[in-house]
């Protein structure tokens, strides 16, 4: 069973021995590192990734100005620093993880309509993972810190659309 929950102090020693290879080291933002950027920014929010109530991976959920360079909707979520730490890996929890997003933001952000992120070009496994779990390529492009970043976005219904 996979959950996503918002940061607690729990789960800070598996953050510090999260792991990730190298080759995903080099798209994504270490955990430890994107905690300390949310502690001095109220518009990120850290999320856990549970794995049968194990922290298994993580990610940022970024308001306000942080979807700006993505899109010009008003009411968008920027997903950033997603990961699946190595040994939960290979275990369906990062597609499982992203089903259960939209149900996530309905409820904690209810306001927000859409969650954008941008893929490294590089990055072919990431952006399949995201385009199977609902994002959508709508020809989007920027070039990023490590090159050419995919936007991606998924739409986010509510119960009454």
């Amino acid at each position: 069973m996979v959950e996503l929950d918002f940061m607690k102090s729990e789960y800070i020693p598996f953050l510090k021995n999260y792991h990730l290879d190298t080759e995903q080291r080099e798209f994504t933002a270490m955990p430890m590192g994107a905690l300390e950027k949310c502690e001095k920014d109220v518009e990120r929010h850290p999320i856990v990734i549970l794995y049968k109530g194990e922290p298994a991976g993580f990610f940022v959920l970024h308001e306000g100005d942080g979807p700006k360079t993505y899109t010009d909707d008003p009411h968008a979520l920027l997903l950033r620093a997603y990961s699946i730490s190595t040994s939960f890996q290979g275990k369906g929890i990062a597609k499982e993880s992203m089903k259960r997003l939209p149900g996530f933001v309905q409820k904690h952000f209810p306001d927000k309509k859409e969650v954008v992120l941008g893929v490294n070009h590089g990055n072919q496994p990431a952006k399949t993972l995201y385009l199977k779990a609902g994002f959508e390529d709508r020809g989007g492009r920027f070039h990023g810190r490590k090159g050419e970043q995919f936007i991606l976005h998924m739409p986010i219904y509510s119960v009454n659309e």
